[in-house]
């Protein structure tokens, strides 16, 4: 009966793989770490993402215009905002744009009440 015992544990040994389970707690506990491993790094990857994101911003978005930008925009504000005589023999003036388009949405109404 030995026999037959040594043949079995000599046919096993060349069975080309392991006979024994393997260590179910030890598989949860690296895949637990695993796991946190991961989220750890999902976070400090996303805040890094947003404190990115928050630099970019201020730095395209809300830094300070230069002077000539400033003064444009103004000279544009004053010219939407602002009366002016451009041709004085055709009639031509500059009126600000609000009450231009005012002016034509009256006179827009008042052809279709008219029609």
């Amino acid at each position: 009966m030995t026999d037959k015992i040594e043949s079995n544990e000599n046919h096993d040994s060349r069975a080309g793989y392991e006979k024994r389970d393997i260590n179910a707690v030890k598989v949860l506990i690296l895949g637990a770490i695993g796991a946190v491993v991961i989220i750890i790094l999902l976070v400090i990857m996303y805040q890094y993402f947003a404190s990115s994101s928050r630099k970019m911003v201020e730095d395209v978005v809300l830094k300070p215009q230069s002077v000539a930008i400033r003064e444009l925009r103004a000279r544009e504000t004053e010219e939407l905002n602002s009366y002016k005589l451009l041709d004085a023999e055709k009639g031509i003036y500059r009126i600000p744009i609000d009450r231009a388009m005012q002016l034509i949405a009256d006179e827009a109404y008042q052809e279709r009440k008219s029609n």
